[in-house]
């Protein structure tokens, strides 16, 4: 045999000593099949966590601030939030601030809700008539909280539809009441379906007019007033955000008096999507990288078992090389069988991954978000595991010396 080994012969010799062994092929590609399914799941769910993170806080508008209590640090230690903002910082913002469209405080508990013998825990919120245009909400059935309802401080409820069905099933509810710290509310209306938000049901919540929730609720701090849980702010446009977000601010240091730190923070939706952007990116990555560790113990594994088919296929490459095979032929052919391993099984890896994010997406709210180029990527990422880690056992094969592999025949 001289020159070159033809490169489809040595494919063919490759294939042929992987079909020969099939447990042992089989056995060393699950650790690559299990290291792709695994990035391609997590990379996956992470992905899916973010872009449904994203699209709930797009449903809120580009144009929507929210200023909530308490400074940064104070919410990084989890430390309890002062009751910094008050009803009159909400007035005070709608009447001074010119590049705002609309305000809506909002004082927000954690109560039991209850009709007849059945019972509920939900949010409860005070909110204003503005709430409605200003988070985006719908009405689908009966009517929303007017002003004659905040300015008469009546008793009556807005439910979601969430709570809606769980307390009053069967029927319309509108006419019919709640309790609520056994306080009566006359269901007036019911929302139409807006779904999760930052991992909390919006559609299991009950909204009630802020001063009655002020008046028989919440009650009345004696040394703060009316402290409100956040206030949504509404810029006239989204142009006139960072405008407002700089006169909301001054305004509030101002009122509160304030000579060094912010007891309160001004948020944007763009402000939003970049932590949310930043942790589950951050988490995407954490989970991509466990599944690389997840490859790269596969690729030992093609190392290793390679090696001891190395030490058992003496015989066969001492032949190959007394008839003429040259070094680099062993070489290749032993690096075309890594090759195969490894690829194969990241095809199989990356099905076994795609299935898993669908079935995810089809079972949990989380959005489907796997990428052609992301399992591309995988695929070539693994294909370069099984060469790196093929390397080894390859030039050992190649280096064998034909004469003392014949003597083992």
């Amino acid at each position: 045999m001289n020159g070159r080994l033809p490169l489809g012969e040595t494919v063919a010799m490759a294939l042929g000593a992987l079909s020969s062994n099939r447990l042992r092929s089989a056995l060393t590609m699950l650790g690559i099949v299990i290291g792709n399914a695994s990035v391609i799941t997590l990379v996956g769910v992470g992905k899916g966590a973010q872009n449904l993170a994203e699209g709930q806080l797009s449903t809120l508008g580009a144009n929507v601030l929210f200023v909530v209590p308490g400074n940064n640090d104070t919410r990084r230690r989890g430390i309890d939030t002062p009751k910094t903002l008050v009803l009159e910082d909400a007035q005070a913002i709608a009447e001074q601030v010119p590049s705002v469209q609309r305000v809506a405080p909002q004082i927000t508990l954690s109560e039991t809700v209850r009709a007849r013998d059945l019972s509920a825990n939900a949010t409860v919120s005070g909110i204003t008539p503005s709430f409605l245009t200003v988070r985006r909400f719908e009405m689908a059935q009966g009517r929303f909280i007017s002003e004659q309802d905040l300015d008469g401080a009546r008793s009556v409820a807005v439910l979601g539809p969430d709570i809606a069905q769980r307390l009053l099933p069967g029927g319309s509810p509108l006419g019919k009441e709640v309790r609520i710290r056994d306080q009566s509310f006359q269901v007036i209306g019911i929302m139409a379906a807006k779904g999760a938000f930052l991992g909390q049901n919006q559609d299991d919540a009950v909204y009630v007019p802020l001063s009655t929730m002020v008046s028989r609720l919440s009650g009345r701090d004696p040394t703060y007033g009316t402290s409100l849980s956040f206030i949504s702010v509404e810029a006239k446009d989204e142009a006139s955000i960072s405008a407002a977000k700089f006169q909301m601010s001054n305004l509030l240091r101002l009122r509160h008096k304030i000579l060094r730190e912010d007891d309160f923070a001004v948020r944007s939706q763009k402000d939003a999507l970049s932590i949310v952007g930043s942790i589950t990116g951050g988490l995407t990555l954490m989970l991509g990288a466990i599944g690389a560790i997840s490859l790269l113990v596969g690729g030992i594994g093609i190392m290793n078992i390679m090696l001891v088919s190395v030490s058992e296929r003496t015989q066969e490459i001492g032949l190959r090389k007394a008839v003429g095979a040259r070094s680099n032929d062993v070489l290749l052919q032993f690096l075309v069988e890594a090759l195969v391993v490894s690829s194969l099984g990241g095809l199989i890896g990356s099905g076994l991954g795609v299935g898993a994010v669908m079935a995810v997406a089809a079972f949990t709210p989380l959005p489907a978000a796997i990428g052609l180029g992301s399992v591309l990527s995988t695929v070539l990422f693994s294909g370069s595991i099984g060469l790196f880690f093929g390397v080894v056992p390859a030039r050992r094969a190649s280096q064998l010396d034909p004469i003392v592999a014949l003597r083992r025949l």
